[in-house]
């Protein structure tokens, strides 16, 4: 029950209807007994300016931004974390001090269940990348600054493929994986990440890499939560690979932003059963 004392924190996008978000911070506020509620706003982008003074004067503790205001919301703040901003987005506002603060957390919260769900040792890993988008650009930047080896990147637009690669590669070694020489660059890598949108709901039989470059010294990832377990996945799993969904990196990036939030441990326990929940709902 929302009173007077209670502290609303929100989403910020267009459109918001399918977020499982404030599903899961609520359900995360119950459970803490923390008088906390989590709305969903869709902001229109020509808006967002409006909305973000709003933060201000309705007292509201924080939101999560995203698509497709995580770039734009930036200069409309008044600081931005290091991390975010070299990433160049934001997907978590604090309010402090009436001050409004950007951070990024998908880039932690991939990582973080990552390192979880799989055990693996981040600073053994070469690790090829398909995409070079905006979640692409949290993974490698956190991914580098945690010290793996090397980042590869497959792009169908070699030019956002340069921009990533260059500026990734002022912390790991970077190169751009050519049209026609994705096999090879898998072949002798142990991380594979899938940051497009290829195989998610409704085109779940497509798969951004071809079947046969898969092998089983793989640790495969994919940052798509719906399906729960993509043809890429399966088709990992099936020949021995190691598999790592998209659930994780939700769960976790919410995580982050409700302990910004709330200064507390967040229960991921309970935010990952009812995500799993809702998303098996609609499958």
């Amino acid at each position: 029950m929302i009173t007077s004392k209670t502290q609303l924190v929100g989403l910020f996008g267009h459109p918001v209807s399918h977020s499982q978000s404030p599903m899961m911070h609520n359900a995360a506020f119950a459970q803490m007994g923390l008088g906390f509620a989590y709305v969903a706003f869709d902001v229109d982008p020509a808006d967002l300016e409006d909305a973000v003074r709003g933060i201000r004067a309705l007292g509201l503790k924080g939101i999560n931004v995203t698509i497709p205001h995580k770039v734009a919301i930036m200069p409309m703040l008044d600081e931005i974390d290091p991390l975010a901003k070299r990433i160049g987005a934001v997907n978590t506002v604090v309010i402090n001090d009436g001050r409004l603060i950007g951070y990024n957390t998908d880039g932690m919260g991939y990582v973080r269940s990552l390192v979880e769900e799989t055990g693996i040792v981040l600073d053994q890993q070469i690790v090829t990348m398909v995409g070079a988008g905006g979640a692409a650009r949290a993974v490698a930047f956190t991914l580098a600054e945690k010290g793996v080896k090397e980042i590869r990147i497959m792009n169908r637009s070699r030019e956002r493929a340069q921009i990533l690669a260059e500026h990734v590669g002022t912390i790991v070694p970077t190169k751009i994986v050519e049209q026609g020489d994705g096999m090879d660059a898998i072949a002798d890598s142990s991380l594979l990440i899938n940051t497009t949108s290829i195989g998610m709901l409704p085109n779940v039989q497509e798969m951004p890499v071809p079947p046969e470059w898969l092998h089983n010294k793989l640790t495969v990832s994919d940052l798509i939560y719906n399906p729960l377990e993509t043809r890429l996945l399966g088709e990992a799993r099936a020949i021995g690979a190691t598999v790592h969904s998209g659930v994780g990196m939700f769960v976790n990036q919410g995580a982050l932003a409700f302990e910004l939030w709330t200064g507390q441990e967040a229960p991921t326990e309970i935010m990952r059963e009812i995500v799993l929940q809702q998303l098996k709902k609609t499958t």
